[in-house]
């Protein structure tokens, strides 16, 4: 398992240790380091096209519309014909973070969802598959009969852009598909709340399913809220499945507002926080937060500027490690803030998937420890039960990097992992 960075003898982290055993692409549940995810799996078609094809096809311009599946199929078809798609992209929130641990990690995930069984070259689903990394696991996915979901964004020449948003089976994974083994071995299980919105599909019943398989085997789950709309139609459901099963939420401050009410993002954190154990709140050119939990015995004092907002001197604590609150004896709020990565990129190419990716490096932080904690046991990093394996203020630093690198590419899924070294970091800026 890769990391960036330097890492402190004392702690040894092995990411060289040798491994005679022959490679498999697969899952091992009990040999593994791994995170598995639920996700409804789409793909994302860019394509130009005018006026005309947009009123052939009944769609409405400028506006999200929902097709049947002939409709899609007849959209997409003729885009092919016609050479009109630019680019395919694999889609998801949760299939884009997987991908995005993988590649960071150098190691294995596990994708929960459908997949089509018939795949043909050049469709969406040979996109999906190529676009995705190898260490992702896709032999858990449910096999089915249609397509997966497709949402084709269509440009007119005025630049306006209209989408075709076409479900198809991305929504039919039954419960049946799940495999205990895999949720029960996992260092982390991550969903999101968009299969709330499917009371009549069997996505939402395999949801609470794996949500009580990780709650049973003590396994932390991770939950993304989606949209500022999902969750203020959703809110009451969403809040007590955070309550019952979420260790970790990820939002943005539209969807925090729409899930507390506060305004502002410290005193929406705060309030999640009695919900949960750890809140990553993005909040686009003001930075990020990582707020969460630990143990008053084990706190540790920053260096790095105190701040003070709705909370006074809120970053005070940010070098300690999060835990849950249920581990720590005294258990004490702690709240970490990290501005845009060199103000940010000099150019923003795309800001789908930048929470995604913030997403990813903190998940590689929680799996990380896991995996430190098998394979140095006795490593003073462990004498006490801890969440992830940085700091707060480290992994706001780490997530914030991995969100530059999103912002500054076109595609959500990242092409390459962060390089061991980079000239524009001072070496203080990981050692710390």
């Amino acid at each position: 398992m890769k990391f960036p960075g330097r890492r402190k003898i004392k702690h040894y982290f092995p990411v060289a240790q040798a491994n005679n055993g022959l490679p498999k692409s697969e899952v091992q549940p009990t040999k593994d380091t791994y995170i598995v995810g639920l996700d409804e799996t789409i793909v994302d078609v860019i394509a130009k096209v005018d006026d005309a094809f947009l009123a052939r096809h009944s769609i409405r311009k400028g506006l999200s519309n929902l097709v049947d599946p002939q409709t899609a199929s007849a959209i997409y078809q003729e885009l092919v014909a016609e050479e009109r798609i630019s680019d395919h992209f694999a889609g998801g929130t949760i299939g884009n973070t997987l991908h995005n641990y993988s590649v960071l990690a150098d190691d294995k995930s596990v994708l929960l969802g459908v997949m089509s069984n018939q795949i043909s070259l050049k469709s969406p689903e040979y996109h999906y598959i190529c676009d995705t990394s190898s260490k992702v696991d896709m032999n858990h996915l449910q096999g089915v009969a249609g397509d997966i979901g497709r949402g084709i964004t269509l440009i007119t020449e005025d630049g306006e852009r209209t989408f075709a948003i076409a479900p198809n089976a991305m929504d039919d994974v039954e419960p049946e598909s799940v495999n205990e083994d895999v949720i029960a071995n996992a260092a982390a299980f991550v969903t999101c709340a968009y299969p709330l919105r499917h009371a009549g599909k069997p996505i939402k019943a395999t949801l609470m399913k794996c949500l009580q398989l990780a709650k049973k085997h003590h396994v932390p789950v991770i939950i993304t809220l989606g949209t500022q709309h999902l969750v203020e139609e959703y809110r009451d459901e969403i809040q007590q499945i955070i309550e019952e099963y979420a260790s970790v939420v990820a939002m943005n401050e539209q969807e925090a507002e729409a899930l507390t009410g506060e305004t502002k993002v410290l005193k929406a954190a705060e309030q999640t926080l009695e919900w949960c154990d750890m809140v990553l709140l993005t909040a686009g050119p003001v930075g990020l937060y990582l707020c969460g939990y630990t143990d008053d015995q084990f706190k540790r004092a920053t260096t790095h500027p105190i701040k003070s907002q709705d909370i006074a001197d809120f970053n005070q604590w940010e070098f300690s490690r999060p835990q849950r609150k249920r581990d720590c004896e005294s258990p004490i709020k702690v709240y970490s803030h990290i501005d845009p990565y060199m103000g940010g990129p000099e150019r923003i190419r795309n800001t789908n998937g930048a929470g995604d990716g913030a997403l990813s490096a903190l998940l590689h932080d929680i799996a990380a420890n896991s995996f430190h904690q098998q394979q140095v046991p006795h490593s003073s990093k462990h004498s006490e039960s801890h969440l992830a394996y940085s700091s707060f203020a480290q992994i706001c630093k780490y997530a914030n990097r991995v969100s530059y690198e999103i912002l500054s590419q076109h595609s959500p899924r990242l092409s390459k992992g962060l390089p061991e070294k980079e000239d524009s970091l001072e070496q203080a800026y990981w050692a710390r």
